[in-house]
């Protein structure tokens, strides 16, 4: 489910302040919220709930003065990223420097290896960490550094470690962090690229230079080949490179080189930098740029967390109005005035309830009525060939005050494998309405998880 009228930054705040108030409770003032725990909404709205946990959270970080510590982390991320690619200039200028030796020849194929060897290497590593998902092939040492190094020191639960904890998991975690860190292993490969493009440039306009190749094991001709390969899309934009002449005469044991021959190799060895290097770096660049986008704008908070399934039950709960439809007018009293506990959602209209393995004593809202009780596999074959035929919500009812096992698990999955209806998963008591605890309310928040049943349509009694 995406979140379009939230912002990423807003989530990851929210994300950071759950972290804190989890542990820092007792800490924290609550004065400024005090409005808020008596709001009441007509029926739940994911959008909505997120808006009010923003809300929430923006007032307490306000009140508590903890603005400067919410956005430190972000601030320490980018000053590690700056370092990297401070580092990776400083290692593209050294990487071109040392491919020319002192009686000014420049060995060509060295300085391919260095500058674009390294950088395939780790062009095949992210394509690989990409396809097949894995996080530290995807990052990139550089990157991967430069996350570590502010975040990954063990403390104790300060609340400015919490606040940095929040950040990272939410940012640099998940398909958000993947896709953050990539551009930062794309930005460092330019960088590199670029520093060692432009002081090679800058080497070969103050200076004449021979350009040499040799090798000691491969064959003579593999070279000569190479460059012809690496040459063709060269030559389709209008790109001169050395003919076969001018790579023969430029063998470490060739003395002179003229001006044709060593001008038509530093066309080539520009030519190869853009065609090879940079201009691949860009395109993954702008496409993992994109993908950053996307993913922050697919970013949802874990509603099934204890922390936000409470905050759900205070923000968003349903407003009852309690009135009396038929008074005695023999009473001579005031009538006695009944007490509604909200409820967390409105169940759906017209919606088609089933049960499983429930015993007399539940007791249903008065809007649902039961149409099948699923107790046995007799009654579960009936319930698929019913849910089958329903249009509408299916609501699923089951007792709360029960452990979740696989069976009650498996029965649900059957139920919405076999219907098109949206799902509901409704928590029933007992009349009288026996006491469950908060891990018990949890484990059937964490079924409906299993079962792909949005948090938002976990009904509570």
């Amino acid at each position: 489910m995406a979140v379009r009228n939230n912002s990423f930054t807003d989530m990851v705040r929210v994300e950071q302040f759950r972290r804190i108030e989890s542990v820092k409770t007792e800490e924290l003032s609550y004065a400024s919220i005090s409005d808020m725990e008596n709001q009441v909404a007509v029926d739940f709205k994911y959008t909505d709930f997120i808006r009010r946990l923003s809300m929430r959270a923006n007032r307490l970080i306000q009140d508590n003065r903890l603005e400067d510590i919410i956005i430190k982390p972000r601030k320490q991320f980018s000053q590690a990223s700056w370092v990297c690619l401070a580092a990776a200039a400083i290692l593209g200028g050294l990487a071109a420097g040392n491919a020319v030796s002192e009686s000014y020849t420049l060995d060509i194929y060295w300085l391919l290896t260095v500058l674009l060897g390294f950088n395939l290497l780790s062009l095949i590593l992210w394509i690989t960490g990409i396809t097949f998902n894995l996080q530290g092939l995807s990052s990139g040492v550089a990157a991967q550094f430069a996350s570590w190094l502010p975040f990954r020191n063990k403390e104790n639960d300060s609340v400015e470690s919490l606040a940095r904890r929040g950040w990272w998991e939410s940012c640099l975690s998940g398909s958000v962090g993947k896709w953050r860190i990539s551009i930062l292993t794309h930005q460092f490969w330019l960088v590199y690229l670029t520093a060692g493009l432009v002081l090679l440039i800058l080497l070969m306009m103050a200076k004449q230079y021979n350009f040499v190749w040799g090798t000691t094991l491969l064959p003579d001709s593999s070279l000569p080949k190479l460059t012809e390969s690496l040459g063709r899309p060269l030559v389709y934009i209008g790109l001169e490179i050395p003919d076969s002449q001018q790579i023969a005469a430029s063998r470490m044991d060739t003395v002179r080189q003229d001006a044709a021959t060593r001008g038509a190799w530093a066309r080539f060895l520009i030519g190869v930098l853009l065609v090879y290097g940079l201009l691949p770096r860009i395109l993954l660049l702008a496409v993992s740029t994109l993908m950053l986008s996307w993913s922050e704008h697919r970013f949802i908070l874990d509603l099934y967390l204890p922390y936000f399934i409470d905050l759900r039950q205070r923000l968003m709960a349903r407003k009852v109005n309690p009135k009396i439809i038929d008074a005695d007018p023999l009473a001579g009293g005031q009538p006695a005035e009944v007490a509604h506990h909200p409820v967390n959602h409105a169940i759906p209209i017209n919606a088609h309830a089933l049960g499983i393995e429930l015993d007399g004593q539940i007791n249903w809202p008065d809007s649902v009525t039961c149409r099948l009780n699923i107790i046995d596999q007799q009654t579960h074959e009936e319930a698929i060939e019913l849910v089958k035929k329903l249009n509408g919500s299916l609501v699923i009812g089951v007792a709360v005050y029960r452990l979740p096992d696989r069976g009650v698990q498996r029965i649900v999955r059957d139920l919405i494998a076999a219907t098109g209806c949206k799902p509901w998963l409704i928590l029933l008591n007992k009349y009288p309405a026996v006491s469950v605890t908060n891990n018990r309310e949890l484990a059937w928040f964490r079924l409906a998880e299993a079962c792909a049943i949005p948090a938002e349509h976990v009904i509570t009694q």
